[in-house]
């Protein structure tokens, strides 16, 4: 079975044409996941913060499609490993990525590739495939994160440090992003039409 791949909404908007279109969209996404990272609320029992980073990954994802979302998040990654301050709290450094949240650092790359990959099939269009599209997202972070956390935890803590106490919280963003998409298209669609 052949898969249809659309535009995406970055795409829609934008029309790239040009290398450096496409860089500057590159680099938006990592910048967005970099200032969403600032919104970092600390948490006393875990090395895990609270931050706005998934909610950044899985949009950067959804919007700029598979390669540009999954360089946009490997971009991030690379900034922060030079040492800019765009890991939580304004951290950086290569001491991040082998710390305790490196595995759902690398979970974003995956994420956002997978996010875009969805969105470019066509499940950014309506809310029950957005939603879907962003807890797949979502899940794969908690799949590259826990079992790297629990190397620091001990694997009978990772999901008290590392799961539970995000749910709720990944449940809005997700809700957030997945209602954004399909009202992103619908309004896009209106205004050119004007």
């Amino acid at each position: 079975m052949e898969r249809t791949i659309r535009l995406t909404l970055a795409e829609y908007i934008v029309r790239p044409r040009a290398l450096w279109q496409e860089g500057l969209l590159v680099l938006g996404g990592s910048v967005l996941i970099g200032l969403m990272a600032q919104v970092a609320i600390p948490l006393p029992f875990t090395p895990v913060p609270i931050t706005g980073q998934t909610f950044a990954v899985l949009l950067v994802g959804a919007l700029l499609g598979s390669r540009r979302g999954a360089l946009s998040a490997g971009l991030y990654l690379a900034e922060g490993a030079l040492g800019l301050p765009v890991f939580a709290g304004g951290s950086g450094g290569l001491a991040r990525l082998f710390g305790p949240t490196g595995g759902y650092l690398l979970g974003f790359v995956v994420a956002a590739g997978v996010v875009g990959w969805l969105c470019e099939s066509g499940w950014d269009r309506r809310l029950p495939t957005a939603i879907l599209a962003m807890l797949i997202g979502n899940g794969l972070i908690y799949l590259f994160g826990l079992p790297w956390l629990a190397r620091f935890v001990g694997p009978e803590r990772a999901l008290a440090a590392g799961l539970w106490p995000f749910l709720a919280g990944d449940l809005i963003k997700i809700a957030l992003a997945a209602l954004a998409l399909p009202l992103a298209w619908r309004w896009t669609r209106l205004a050119t039409r004007l």
